[in-house]
This record gives C-alpha cells, sequence and structure tokens, in this order.
C-alpha cells in the first residue's frame, strides 16, 4: 500500500511525509533493509505493518477523514480508546467488588480492554513504523507527551484494578568474573639423606 502518492494523500506543510519523493526513497529503503531476496519479513516485521495499515485505516475512516501529516497525539489517543473495545482484558471499575483482586472468584459485568502492554508494544511499533515511513522523529505523533503520559495512567490503573504490579523488572547483576589469586606454589620437599 502506497500511503505516500500525490494520489492518496495529498501534501501539506508539515514535519511529516512533506515530499512524495522523500517518502518513495524513504520506502523503497525500508523495503530494501528489512527483506532480502532469501528471507522472509520476521514476525516483528510483519506485525508492524499491519499495525501500520490498521492505523492508517483508521485515518481514512474519520470524520473528517485525516491525513498522515495532519495526525497528532490526540488523534493516537482517540485510536487507543477506539481499540479498547477489542479488548480482552477485564480490568475492573473501581466499584466493583473485586477490584484489586488479580483472580477473582466470579464474573462481573465490568469491561474488557486492552490490555497495558499490548498498548505499549502497539505503540512501539507505530512509532517505528511513521518514521519509516519517512515521518520526522521529532514530529512522530506515537512519541508525544500525551501518548506517554495516557499510557502510565492505563497502566496504573490497571495495575490497582487487577492486582498487578507492573514494577520494571530489575535485571540482576552479572556476577563479576575475577581471576583468583595465584596460589603460592607449595615449597620444595627437602630430601633426608641420612
Amino acid at each position: 500500500m502506497d500511503l505516500a502518492s500525490p494520489s492518496t494523500n495529498p501534501t501539506y506543510s508539515s514535519p511529516a511525509i512533506t515530499s512524495p519523493a522523500t517518502a518513495t526513497t524513504a520506502t523503497t529503503a525500508l523495503v530494501a533493509a528489512t527483506t532480502s531476496p532469501s528471507s522472509t519479513p520476521s514476525r516483528y516485521e510483519n506485525q508492524k505493518r499491519r499495525d501500520w495499515n490498521t492505523f492508517c485505516q483508521y485515518l481514512r475512516n474519520h470524520r473528517p477523514p485525516l491525513s498522515l501529516p495532519m495526525c497528532s497525539g490526540a488523534h493516537v489517543l482517540e485510536f487507543l480508546r477506539y481499540l479498547d473495545q477489542f479488548g480482552k482484558t477485564k480490568v475492573h471499575n473501581q466499584t466493583c467488588p473485586f477490584f484489586g483482586l488479580p483472580n477473582p472468584p466470579a464474573p462481573c459485568p465490568c469491561p474488557l480492554r486492552q490490555a497495558w502492554g499490548s498498548l505499549d508494544a502497539l505503540i512501539g511499533r507505530l512509532r517505528a513504523a511513521y518514521e519509516e515511513h519517512g515521518g520526522r522523529p521529532e514530529g512522530n505523533p506515537f512519541g508525544a507527551k500525551a501518548v506517554r503520559i495516557y499510557l502510565r495512567e492505563v497502566r496504573d490503573f490497571q495495575a490497582k484494578a487487577r492486582g498487578v504490579s507492573y514494577e520494571k523488572k530489575r535485571k540482576r547483576p552479572k556476577p563479576r568474573v575475577t581471576a583468583a589469586p595465584p596460589q603460592p606454589a607449595p615449597p620444595p620437599a627437602e630430601s633426608s639423606a641420612g
């Protein structure tokens, strides 16, 4: 899908995708870098492509339709909220008797939402895809402060609602390999000759 051709996306003066030639060069470089004749795209690359296509479809279906250069962090937040309806993670409301329990004993009417980890990974893939499609890093709507704050709030609320901690896993320090000090050689045995 060519998202940068003049027939599908008008050109706007914006930090992202300002000319079809730049986008075509970026797309060509992306294809050359991610695929070779003997290899297939990785699972990550396939998922990133699907996520990017989904986001672009969302922008086209938006009322009024949005072009990528006009997209902002607010539109990314709308997209994340839209995705919540397809979530599979039970997130208890504060009034629910199971609020804060990791394994509730019975069903409840609380909504299913997108898990924080899924949203965080999605934003990471879309952030990379945006730049691969010619967007400038400083104008990347997926890296906007509002998006980072939203993800942090979702993480914190889901942690409380589900009774799950999202603490960063600390890496164990690798044991330092130090050379053992050389053992002093035992003194030579004296022979007793008579």
